[in-house]
Order: structure tokens, then C-alpha cells, then sequence
């Protein structure tokens, strides 16, 4: 890993963001102390949208599960949950 002053880096700071991209690692110095390290960006791995496959049903063609009968009162069990932090 290339090290490197903070005035150094401040004055060729174009240069070493160059070094960075093309894949090196650089530790930042003040008064011969290791402060900071820039390190290439890594590939965003976030959320990728893509078309659907050829025979997928259309979203509004999907079925849904069936509902099922319940007696109990979803309300009244999440305030009693929610009481029952305080």
C-alpha cells in the first residue's frame, strides 16, 4: 500500500484518485502517523432491476393465497402489544 502525506495528497490529489482507480490502496499520513485509508469503491451490489422472465404471469394475473377466517381482533392485539412496552 502506497502512503502518502497529507500535503502531499492535498497538492497531487488528481494524481493519487487516479492511483485509487485503477486499483491501489492508499494510507494517509500526518506527521508520520497512519490517519486515513482510500480504498477503491467496490461495485454497488444494491438493487438491479430486471424484465420478467418470457412466460411470467402479469402482476395483475397473479394468484393471490386464500384468505383464511380468523376471530381474533388484529388491533386489539397489536395496542395490547404495544401497552405492554411502555
Amino acid at each position: 500500500m502506497r502512503q502518502v502525506g497529507i500535503a502531499e495528497l492535498k497538492s497531487r490529489l488528481s494524481e493519487f484518485l487516479r492511483i485509487v482507480q485503477g486499483g491501489e490502496s492508499i494510507a494517509v499520513l500526518d506527521r508520520n502517523r497512519a490517519v486515513a485509508q482510500i480504498v477503491p469503491m467496490r461495485e454497488r451490489s444494491g438493487l438491479r432491476i430486471r424484465k420478467p422472465a418470457i412466460n411470467s404471469p402479469k402482476p395483475n394475473k397473479v394468484l393471490l393465497p386464500k384468505t383464511i377466517a380468523a376471530t381474533v381482533d388484529v388491533v386489539r392485539l397489536l395496542l395490547e402489544e404495544r401497552q405492554s412496552h411502555r
